[in-house]
């Protein structure tokens, strides 16, 4: 048996590598940019919209969403 000690091995700290031009890259993924702006524009849309409910207001939105609930059941048919 050998009584000889074993080095440990220490750990290196890591370091970030440059890009090839000197300088640091990072790359969001699309939903890092997409959602904090889309929350912000949903705050900034109850906060600026109309205090009180109107009928009349939300009449466009239900066009909307009416025609859309026509239109979508076709949508697989016309791309494939």
């Amino acid at each position: 048996m050998s009584t000889q000690a074993v080095p440990s091995r220490a750990p290196r700290p890591r370091t970030a590598r440059a890009a090839a031009g000197g300088a640091a890259q990072t790359r969001l993924p699309w939903w890092a940019v997409v959602l904090p702006a889309l929350a912000f524009a949903a705050l900034l849309a109850f906060v600026a919209g109309p205090g009180a409910a109107d009928a009349s207001a939300a009449e466009p939105a239900a066009r909307l969403f009416t025609r859309l609930a026509e239109v979508l059941p076709a949508l697989p048919r016309h791309l494939l």
